[in-house]
């Protein structure tokens, strides 16, 4: 079979699952439903007959994320990735057409095997997972799913148990895992750039350097790699060296090395979301002062038409992107652990397919606004 037609024939299908490996499971999912808009649909644990894991598997229109922690105290795998990296982005996981086809060409191009392929057959149909390692102590799994099974993955039973609270708070509205990026130690894009390339077929979808991505301090280079069928996106992210201790690099410090920094959601109504997320008790990014005086001067001389006002936008510090195609609107939360490391993104696509790198800039000087506070943008 030919390189094309066997990259083909892996047919992803997009992000199934991002699984957090964290302390306390339970209380994480409490968080993520009452402050993110999350709700909680299935769940594996002692009373299910998992006598190693308790996770709560959350929903938000497509985007799932599973939170899980070890039961048994003796987890040395689990305990490591908890210490070393707090609660943490564990598992990025594929769904595809075909897990042995894509977990074996991996394999042969040099991936890592964490778990063979491995079938799981019930009344309603079979589910097939395979894991591999990426970068640091993150895995990607892939899934495939019979099309008339009704489980979620083994072990795990459905919940049908409304959380009392959600009425009362408006709805997010996020629908779709846009990407999730992952930060790497600076000289290691292009070797990871190409493993995604060699290994899972992956190729570049966008990329940005230093010399656009830059503040008087520090800078960042960035490939997003995309899925064949451009399904899954995940920006590679490095630090470029600069004058103090960049975003990059203080979340590779506080992090333990590569891994996760933001998963990015999309909504229809970004306006709605950020007023449902600061009701909800978000913090969200404070967008530099100087911000919307400089855009409204660039507007002027644009051939855009921005349906949202930009007084509405600034007042949930939300920024705007652009080409001659359309326009995309972004809002950042502050870092949702006290380690200064993952965060979310939400944004909203009009016919406009980039990855903000007007707005790159201005980002920069938010977190860098942020790291100040915090003590962290020190001379190197």
């Amino acid at each position: 079979m030919s390189n094309m037609s066997n990259v083909q024939h892996l047919g992803y299908l997009g992000f199934d699952y991002i699984e957090f490996w964290v302390g306390n499971a339970k209380q994480a999912a409490s968080f993520y439903k009452t402050r993110l808009g999350f709700s909680l649909f299935a769940y594996r644990g002692l009373e299910t007959g998992s006598r190693q894991w308790s996770s709560y598997a959350l929903r938000q229109g497509e985007v799932t994320l599973i939170f899980s922690s070890a039961l048994p105290p003796g987890n040395e795998v689990f305990n490591a990735h908890l210490g070393y990296h707090g609660d943490a982005v564990r598992d990025i996981a594929f769904c595809v057409n075909s897990c042995e086809s894509t977990y074996e060409r991996a394999v042969s191009a040099g991936a890592e095997s964490v778990h063979p392929p491995q079938e799981y057959v019930d009344s309603s149909g079979h589910i097939v997972l395979a894991t591999i390692k990426t970068v640091g102590d993150t895995v990607h799994t892939f899934i495939e799913r019979s099309s008339d099974t009704a489980t979620f993955l083994p072990g795990f039973v459905f919940i049908n148990d409304p959380d009392p609270i959600q009425p009362m708070l408006p709805k997010v509205g996020g629908h779709l895992l846009d990407h999730i990026g992952l930060n790497i130690p600076e000289g290691s894009l292009v070797p990871l750039v190409e493993w995604y390339e060699r290994v899972l077929g992956f190729h570049r979808f966008f990329s940005i350097d230093d010399s656009i991505v830059h503040t008087e301090f520090s800078g960042l280079r960035s490939v997003v790699m995309a899925d064949p069928n451009e399904q899954i996106k995940i920006p590679l992210i490095e630090p470029a060296s600069g004058l103090r201790k960049g975003q990059v690099e203080e979340f590779l410090e506080y992090h333990g090395g590569s891994g996760v920094q933001h998963l990015a959601i999309l909504t229809d109504n970004i306006l709605s979301s950020a007023q449902a997320l600061r009701e909800r008790g978000i913090d969200r990014l404070k967008v530099p002062s100087d911000y919307y005086s400089r855009l409204c001067k660039f507007l002027q001389t644009a051939n855009i038409k921005l349906q949202e006002d930009i007084d509405d936008l600034a007042q949930h510090d939300i920024m705007i992107d652009f080409d001659e195609n359309g326009y995309l609107l972004q809002l950042f939360t502050k870092p949702i652990t006290d380690r200064p490391t993952a965060f979310f993104e939400f944004l909203q696509r009009n016919t406009f397919n980039g990855f903000g790198a007007n707005n790159f800039r201005a980002i920069f000087e938010a977190i860098e606004q942020e790291q100040e506070r915090r003590g962290n943008l020190l001379s190197k």
